[in-house]
């Protein structure tokens, strides 16, 4: 048996993009500066720490059948990115800890996964990887290995590989930095733009992912790692999150870190950062954990109908397609019976067949009163509130938006509810929220936040199945 994982045998946590500019043109805007300082100040607290190990999870190495794990000793190549090749050539020469790659690969295959390792001259190292190397650890004092983005796997096969990663390191006996290769959003600008003028491609985008940098900043990795699934939904996550899903696994699926968001800004319209995770004793806040967690991998991907295959059962009939509605498939939604939105923002928007809320709080429409009271008043003193009141002119006003959308709170399919005092509150909300939900059964993920825009305590994000329209 492998001796057991223990806090000691992880020295930091890293989230780190793979954009080429912060390394190949960082004086192209002061962001890719930014995020080059914020690099080379990561990169010094590892050189300082007893790390000797780095452990890689890059979103640019994608795999098809399984997970890779990179275990060729020395590789050497020169690179050149596929999309900005204009930035030049990116010679490299690491050093990878084979035998690591090796445990790692039998690990996972012990917990139900299917990997390997690919040892071979010239085989291509992504992007980001070789920016995250090079940028972290320039003099390869530090070994490093490298696992792949498989674009099938879901939440259970990527924290199974975590935890393979967790089974290897304890094993050996490594101090490791594990690495996150990945950006927030991941949506490039669709038209040239010029360095000076680099900007985020979404704004949606970018409240979301200010919200996650948020949390991330608290030490709450967990917390994160659970809000991947809605953060997917709402913008355009790179690789659904998965890198977070498996840092938070070898990492311990737990918030008890200190966080600090060390850059944050844009690369080509993605949404880039550079965040550090140094393991604490303290946890940083209370959470719920609404996700499942696995140990092992079952293959259970369900892809093309394989449980009825497996089964030997015949395929399902034939179900004939739905005749397409007349209305419009998408569009926002606003309505006057809802509480104006504090900014640019419409109350819902279709797209297809779902609804997607913005933040709903408690503010009744015209007069902006809260139910329940504030909870501060002017000058920031603070004031005390009902929580239960707050919560359900939140659920009243999830209820307005839904109705003038053609929908109803029984098609809500998901919920993430922030609560900006999660010790003094979570009973009450909980209370009201099952009077409204405990028959609908919607998925549910509920967050601790310093502050929401209003003097509100509760508010609510909501993807709901819409209805036939009005």
């Amino acid at each position: 048996m492998s001796p057991a994982w223990t806090d000691a045998d992880l020295v930091m946590g890293l989230v780190v993009p793979g954009m080429p500019q912060p390394l190949l043109a960082p004086d192209g805007n002061p962001a890719w500066a930014a995020l080059r300082g914020a690099y080379e100040a990561a990169a010094a607290r590892i050189a300082a720490s007893e790390a000797d190990l780095l452990v890689l999870y890059s979103t640019g190495w994608p795999s098809v059948i399984g997970h890779q794990i990179q275990a060729m000793p020395r590789p050497r190549w020169v690179h050149v990115d596929p999309e900005w090749h204009d930035l030049g050539p990116i010679p490299y020469d690491f050093a990878i800890d084979a035998a690591f790659a090796g445990a790692w690969r039998d690990a996972a295959e012990s917990r139900g996964l299917h990997a390997r390792t690919v040892a071979y001259e010239g085989f291509p190292i992504d992007t980001g990887s070789i920016v995250a190397l090079k940028l972290l650890n320039p003099q390869n004092r530090i070994p490093a290995v490298i696992v792949s983005c498989n674009i099938y796997a879901d939440r259970a096969e990527t924290l199974v590989l975590g935890k393979a990663a967790r089974d290897a390191v304890a094993a050996g006996g490594r101090k490791v930095v594990a690495v996150a290769v990945t950006q927030l959003t991941d949506r490039v600008h669709t038209r040239p733009v010029a360095d000076a003028d680099d900007h985020l491609s979404s704004l949606q985008d970018d409240e979301w992912n200010r919200k996650l940098l948020e949390i991330l900043g608290e030490g709450r990795l967990e917390d994160v790692s659970q809000l991947a699934r809605t953060f997917t939904h709402q913008a355009h996550a790179d690789s659904r999150l998965k890198a977070i899903w498996w840092l938070g696994a070898l990492m311990g699926q737990h918030n008890r870190y200190r966080g600090e968001v060390l850059a944050y800004g844009p690369v080509q319209g993605t949404g880039c950062a550079v965040v550090a995770l140094t393991p604490s004793a303290v946890e940083a806040a209370g959470h719920e954990f609404d996700e499942e967690d696995v140990e092992s991998f079952a293959g259970d991907r369900s892809v093309l109908g394989a449980e009825v295959e497996a089964a030997g059962a015949p395929p399902p009939p034939a179900v004939p397609p739905p005749v397409a509605p007349a209305r419009p498939r998408s569009g926002a939604v606003s309505t006057d019976a809802a509480p104006s939105p504090v900014g640019a923002y419409p109350h819902a928007r279709r797209v297809g067949d779902l609804l997607y809320l913005s933040g709903v709080g408690p503010r009744q429409p015209v007069t902006n009163a809260i139910p329940g009271g504030p909870i501060r008043d002017a000058s920031g003193a603070p004031l005390d509130y009902d929580i239960e009141a707050q919560t359900r002119a939140v659920i009243d006003n999830v209820r307005v938006i839904l109705e003038a959308a053609g929908s109803s709170l029984d098609r809500v399919l998901d919920i993430t509810a922030f609560l900006v005092d999660m010790d003094r509150d979570f009973a009450g909300y909980n209370k009201v929220y099952a009077e409204a939900f405990a028959s609908v059964g919607a998925t549910r993920t509920t967050l601790a936040v310093r502050a929401l825009p209003t003097p509100i305590a509760v508010e609510f994000k909501v993807i709901a199945a819409a209805g036939e329209g009005p």
